[in-house]
């Protein structure tokens, strides 16, 4: 950078940006120097309203001072802690809050980095809750079209956008299905609140169980609203549906969570907007309102107890993050 503030080009040259044109960024590149409220501030001071509160993550606006004051505190204090085998207070007090405002019954947390750790923590809980009933034959999974859950490889193998998989489409998951997406311009254009058409499109997981077997279907993974795929409302009694069949044939119900979570529909989670508990919910983006990389899945207690059957010194379950429930990032969420 120059002494103004602005780029030389060669100091661009390093960071390969993601989802990102970086030869055309980099020939014009476009720079934040700060944030307040609801804008970021650009080079020359100019003002940018931030729509999409980021990456949907910065739910409480920008520039929050009690998040930056206890992230302060809290680099100061204990900077970082071991997650495996050891413990700090924060992640169990913030377990307990986010239990307080979840969905019923999804009172065990379980901490991540990101919506894509998220995700594939809840497709690798779900796989590994079927083994531990005796159901191991359980172990195709259910996405649907248009569907984001991450750059994972769970995540891609049950998403649905295209560019994204197709170049590892040899390498993903076997044993996926696809739901089709919801969205229907056509008959629900001119629909206010939730489109009136489209409950149908559920029954194509009726299909699914019978061409597969219910007792191979792990789990089924949505996004109660559908956010990359363009902000897609669920129609009405769409997802009751899915919650029928699911429950149904013993198949486990994932939300996606990491958009509309914390606030953003209109209740914390968007299962309690629309009145439809799943057994497995993922989070992350407004969980520390964009300031820190965090996630997390809220995890039903039913499902953790199948867990906990065991000798009481043996590890519960393999796996798990170096930053699992970080101190710093635990202060910027509590």
């Amino acid at each position: 950078m120059t002494m103004n503030n602005e780029p030389q080009s060669s100091s661009l040259d390093n960071f390969w940006m993601p989802f990102t044109a970086n030869r055309q960024f980099k020939a014009r590149p476009r720079l934040l120097e700060s944030a307040e409220g609801i804008h970021y501030i650009a080079q020359g001071g100019r003002r940018i309203l931030d729509g999409t509160a980021g990456l949907w993550c910065c739910n409480a606006g920008h520039g929050r001072r009690e998040i930056s004051e206890a992230v302060a505190r809290q680099i100061a204090t204990l900077d970082y802690a071991p997650p495996f085998q050891m413990g700090h207070p924060l992640p169990f007090e913030l377990a307990a809050r986010l239990a307080e405002i979840a969905p019923p019954g999804l009172n065990k947390v379980f901490f991540t980095n990101s919506g894509s750790e998220s995700a594939d923590t809840a497709l690798k809980i779900a796989l590994a809750y079927q083994r531990a009933i005796g159901q191991g034959t359980r172990t195709r999974l259910i996405g649907r079209e248009l569907g984001y859950h991450g750059v994972g490889f769970g995540g891609l193998s049950v998403g649905g956008m295209v560019n994204n998989r197709k170049a590892f489409s040899a390498n993903l998951l076997p044993g996926i299905d696809h739901l089709p997406h919801t969205l229907d311009v056509a008959r629900n254009a001119f629909t206010v609140g939730l489109p009136e058409h489209g409950v149908e499109k559920a029954e194509e997981l009726e299909r699914l169980v019978t061409l597969h077997g219910a007792e191979n279907i792990a789990a089924v993974i949505v996004e109660p609203m559908s956010g990359s795929a363009g902000v897609v409302l669920p129609p009405k009694g769409y997802l009751q549906r899915l919650r029928e069949i699911t429950r149904k044939h013993g198949i486990l119900l994932i939300f996606d969570e990491v958009i509309t979570g914390f606030g953003r529909v209109g209740e914390a989670f968007a299962a309690q907007r629309w009145g439809v508990v799943p057994d497995l919910l993922t989070c992350a983006k407004g969980l520390t309102n964009g300031s820190i990389p965090m996630g997390a899945v809220f995890v039903d207690e039913k499902i953790h107890a199948a867990f906990m059957q065991g000798p009481q010194g043996a590890i519960e379950f393999f796996h798990g993050y170096t930053y699992s429930g970080h101190p710093v990032a635990c202060a910027a969420a509590l």
